[in-house]
C-alpha cells in the first residue's frame, strides 16, 4: 500500500484580488469592513508578499527527500485546498495519507480538513500526526534560531538580554470551548524557556497579532510585554516566534516592522528578532521523526 505525507498550514494568497476572499474564509464568512481589507493588502506590499507557501514547498521538498514517500501541501484557508490535492496523490497510487500539519498545536483543527476532503475517496486512509511542540529536534531548532540572533551582540552581554517566546493569539472564546492550543504551545515555549534559562537566559512568553474582533484574546500581548521589561530596565529584547514554522505576514511585518515601533513606545528602544525555522535541517528532522512514527 502506498503512502504519502500531506503538509498542511493555514495558507495564503499571492494575489491582491484575492485578498477579500481569504479574509472572508478567515472571518468564516463574516463581512470584512474595507478598511481591514486595505490594512491587509498594506502589510502585504510592505513585505513584498507572503512567502509561506514557498517555504512550505521548499519544506515538503526537504522532507520528501528525507523520506523517500512523495510529500505533498495543502492549506486550509485558501489554495491548494486538501481537496484539490487528495486526488492527484491518489492517481499516483497513495492509498494512505499521513497528515502532518505545520502547526506541532491544535493539529485536530488541520486534521478535520484533510479527513473531511478524504470522506470523498473510501479507498483513502488518513493517519494522524499527533501534537508534536515537545520534538527534541523542534526545540533544538529554535535554540539555533535564537543563538544565532544572538551572535552578533557581544558575548559578555547575551545573557543580560530578554527573550520573548512568541504565537499567534487566538480569542479567548476559543480556548474557552475546549482547544488546547494555548496549553500545548505553553508547554512547548516552557521547553524552550527551560533550555534557557538553564544557559542564564530570562524569557518571557506572548502571544501577537491578535485579530481585528474586539473581543478578548489570549495575552500578554506584545505592548504589554515590552512595557513590562521596559519596566525593569530593559533595552534591549529578543523575539523568538517559535508558534511561526515559516516566515509570513505575522513575522515579516507584525515583528520586523510593527514590533520596533511598539517597543519603542513602551520605552524598549531595541529589539532584535530570530528567524522562523522555515527549512533548517535541525527542522527537517524534526518533521521526519514524526513522520516516521506515523509511518
Amino acid at each position: 500500500m502506498s503512502a504519502a505525507v500531506l503538509l498542511s498550514c493555514h495558507g495564503t494568497v499571492s494575489r491582491h484580488e484575492d485578498i477579500p476572499a481569504f479574509l472572508h474564509n478567515i472571518r468564516r464568512g463574516r463581512p470584512t469592513p474595507p478598511e481591514l481589507v486595505q490594512e491587509i493588502a498594506h502589510r502585504f506590499d510592505a513585505i513584498g508578499g507572503s512567502p509561506l507557501m514557498t517555504i512550505t514547498e521548499a519544506q515538503a521538498r526537504a522532507l520528501e527527500a528525507r523520506l523517500g514517500v512523495p510529500v505533498a501541501v495543502c492549506a486550509r484557508l485558501w489554495h491548494p485546498y486538501p481537496s484539490e490535492v487528495l486526488p492527484a496523490l491518489l492517481a499516483q497510487g497513495v492509498r494512505t495519507v499521513i497528515s502532518l500539519p505545520l502547526a506541532p498545536q491544535s493539529v485536530d483543527v488541520y486534521h478535520a480538513a484533510i479527513r473531511e476532503a478524504a470522506a470523498a475517496h473510501p479507498d483513502l486512509t488518513v493517519r494522524a500526526a499527533p501534537a508534536w511542540g515537545l520534538e527534541p529536534a523542534l526545540l533544538d531548532a529554535f535554540i539555533e534560531t535564537i543563538d544565532e540572533a544572538l551572535a552578533a551582540e557581544p558575548e559578555a552581554d547575551r545573557n543580560t538580554i530578554p527573550i520573548i517566546l512568541s504565537a499567534h493569539s487566538l480569542p479567548r472564546r476559543v480556548i474557552a470551548m475546549g482547544d488546547r492550543y494555548e496549553i500545548e504551545f505553553r508547554a512547548m515555549a516552557g521547553a524552550v524557556a527551560e533550555r534557557l534559562e538553564a544557559r542564564g537566559f530570562q524569557t518571557h512568553i506572548a502571544f501577537q497579532s491578535q485579530g481585528a474582533s474586539a473581543e478578548p484574546w489570549i495575552g500578554p500581548d506584545l505592548p504589554e510585554t515590552f512595557a513590562t521589561l521596559a519596566r525593569a530596565g530593559a533595552h534591549t529584547a529578543l523575539i523568538a516566534p517559535i508558534g511561526f514554522l515559516a516566515e509570513h505576514v505575522e513575522t515579516l511585518y507584525d515583528l520586523d516592522i510593527e514590533a520596533p515601533k511598539l517597543a519603542a513606545q513602551a520605552g524598549l528602544p531595541r529589539l532584535l528578532r530570530a528567524r522562523a525555522v522555515s527549512t533548517r535541517p535541525r527542522f527537517i528532522d524534526a518533521l521526519e521523526a514524526v513522520a516516521r512514527r506515523v509511518l
